[in-house]
């Protein structure tokens, strides 16, 4: 029942893709406590430039002006955060709504809390100038130090990488669909293809499903029902790599969509469904035995393409099929219905961790005592 490990310290560009960018307010020119989080829904640029007089600023405004167009706070906009009082003074930075703002942050405390400003022990103060893209959850897509080769082409290169995204939906009256939340990069495309190797490599074995029986949670294998290998990931390195990108990354857009604080985390699994033998998991929940009434959300990390079925879908909320991208996470309570459809070609591999809080820890320490074996072999072939 492991907590999940505390905030690692911060650092200037401490920030990879699929990080939550932290929340602030900052006095811009026209808004004394700007809120950065009422940027969200649309690509934002945030650059660190320290005092904005600096030579890189000149390359930053000319292209400022270049993209003028596209910042116009419908697909994006760009946020300048200076240290420098003057760059405040009517002849100093202005404003250029919709689409381009400035933070005056005279004391240096969003700087620091993005790791741009560090006090050193020697009294002096150090600043290193970058640029974070963020996406429309606020969440880095992409970070780049301002400076030196980075100052080239340094907005275009960032535009680029969000251009590159697909557009958003147009707008459009909404559907009926499961309370479920669906967050992309929550793990980068190397370590999705260093999971499935250790799949392969560590070996898996067949996986049953929980049923309460003569006064016991045990373990129980129906093909019928469910056919799925499963590697449990033994190595320590491996699971604290897992456990820190769904802490840094998933953890927080829980909190916001849910409000819940998941502290724990259940199960380092890498699963698979073969298509070759129609790889699925009936309908079902995941918190409906003595010993699994703890579990409060289950997690679905795809880990690769090229398989054909394979979708989860909710039978109380209508027929849509969900299907996440490599390193996008499926987030639901443990509590809905919820069916793997068969894998009809190729093999689908995923990462299955529940999560939970300290409260439900008290529970599962307390069923723990219910917890049985299996009452039946796995099933062979």
């Amino acid at each position: 029942m492991r907590r999940f490990a505390g905030p690692e310290p911060q650092t200037q560009m401490r920030f990879s893709v699929g990080d939550p960018a932290p929340l602030f307010a900052a006095s811009t020119h026209t808004t004394p406590a700007f809120q950065f989080g009422a940027a969200a829904g649309r690509l934002v640029v945030l650059s660190f430039l320290g005092e904005a007089k600096r030579e890189i600023f000149g390359a930053l405004h000319a292209e400022l002006q270049e993209f003028r167009a596209v910042l116009d706070d419908e697909r994006c906009c760009f946020f300048g955060v200076s240290l420098d009082a003057g760059d405040f003074a009517p002849d100093g930075l202005r404003e250029d709504i919709p689409g381009i703002r400035w933070f005056h942050d005279a004391d240096g405390a969003v700087s620091r809390l993005y790791g741009a400003l560090q006090d050193g022990a020697d009294g002096l103060r150090r600043y290193q100038p970058f640029s974070l893209l963020l996406d429309h959850r606020l969440r880095v897509l992409a970070s780049l130090p301002l400076g030196g080769e980075g100052l080239h082409r340094h907005l275009a290169r960032l535009l680029a990488t969000g251009f590159a995204l697909p557009a958003p939906e147009a707008a459009a009256p909404a559907q009926h669909q499961a309370p479920v939340l669906m967050v992309p990069r929550v793990f980068e495309p190397a370590f999705c293809e260093q999971l499935i190797r250790h799949y392969r490599e560590a070996g898996s074995e067949e996986s049953g499903f929980m049923r309460d029986h003569d006064g016991k949670t045990v373990g129980v294998y129906d093909h019928a029902t469910k056919r799925r290998r499963d590697c449990t990931i033994a190595d320590e390195s491996l699971r604290r790599q897992c456990m820190l990108r769904i802490h840094r990354r998933l953890v927080p857009e829980i909190r916001r969509a849910y409000q819940f604080e998941a502290t724990r985390m259940e199960r380092y699994i890498v699963a698979c469904y073969e298509g070759e033998h129609g790889g699925h998991f009936k309908a079902h929940r995941d918190n409906t035995t003595r010993a699994t009434a703890h579990r409060r959300f289950a997690v679905s990390i795809n880990l690769n393409e090229g398989y054909e079925g394979g979708e989860i879908w909710f039978p109380e909320y209508g027929r849509q099929l969900f299907r996440p991208a490599p390193g996008e996470a499926v987030v639901f309570s443990c509590s809905m219905l919820h069916e793997a459809t068969p894998v009809r070609s190729g093999t689908r591999f995923v990462f299955l961790p529940f999560l939970y809080d300290d409260a439900a820890a008290a529970t599962r320490q307390e069923t723990e005592q219910y917890l049985g074996g299996n009452i039946n072999a796995p099933p062979g072939g």
